[in-house]
């Protein structure tokens, strides 16, 4: 997959919240279970392919410091003229080469960008979800939304260019994630894996 990346052109339907059919906020937060700020510290999150925020805005008030990842510059500069939380860092990177150190992450999520991104990566097959899972600390979650190669077509990218949720998996467990959560939905699928 990795086939294209979203038109910077068409960022203004990144905001629509029409989006919230396929994953709420509600549901988002608690897939990411950060508690409720009881631990030792609060938590360090990343949005893989944030685009103009629209889920980083929801997640950011249950984080402690929350990194929107994006390959796109001009989604940043969108998403600065939003409005950017304060705990929220602005990370111009492809996912197969996170500039965050080994275990610096305690949870992360991906919302209809996995097609995107995942598979990709270096020479010797290993895909960008390989770099999430260096990045995330032992028992960390990483969410994963996105566009199943199961669904219609009619909203999202070309079918062709999907993961269905049994291939996300095996991505994910070949990386060295547990999944503990699959859900297959009528355009879209959910999955919770854990490092």
């Amino acid at each position: 997959m990795g086939f294209h990346t979203f038109d910077p052109e068409s960022a203004d339907r990144l905001e629509d919240e029409s989006r919230y059919r396929f994953c709420s906020r509600e549901e988002l937060v608690a897939a990411l279970d950060l508690g409720a700020g009881g631990g030792e510290r609060e938590a360090a999150v990343a949005d893989f392919g944030s685009g103009t925020g629209f889920y980083t805005d929801d997640v950011a008030p249950f984080a402690g410091e929350l990194r929107a990842v994006d390959v796109q510059e001009e989604m940043h500069e969108t998403y600065r003229e939003k409005g950017v939380p304060e705990n929220v860092e602005l990370v111009t990177a492809d996912i197969d080469d996170l500039p965050f150190g080994d275990a610096e992450l305690d949870a992360a999520f991906s919302t209809m960008t996995f097609h995107e991104f995942a598979g990709s990566g270096t020479d010797d097959g290993a895909g960008a979800e390989v770099e999430v899972a260096r990045v995330l600390r032992d028992g960390g979650r990483f969410v994963v939304v996105d566009w199943s190669a199961n669904g219609s077509g009619d909203g999202g990218p070309p079918v062709e260019e999907r993961y269905s949720r049994d291939e996300a998996v095996e991505l994910l467990e070949d990386a060295g994630f547990d999944v503990v959560r699959a859900d297959e939905r009528p355009e879209t699928f959910l999955v919770i894996a854990e490092r």
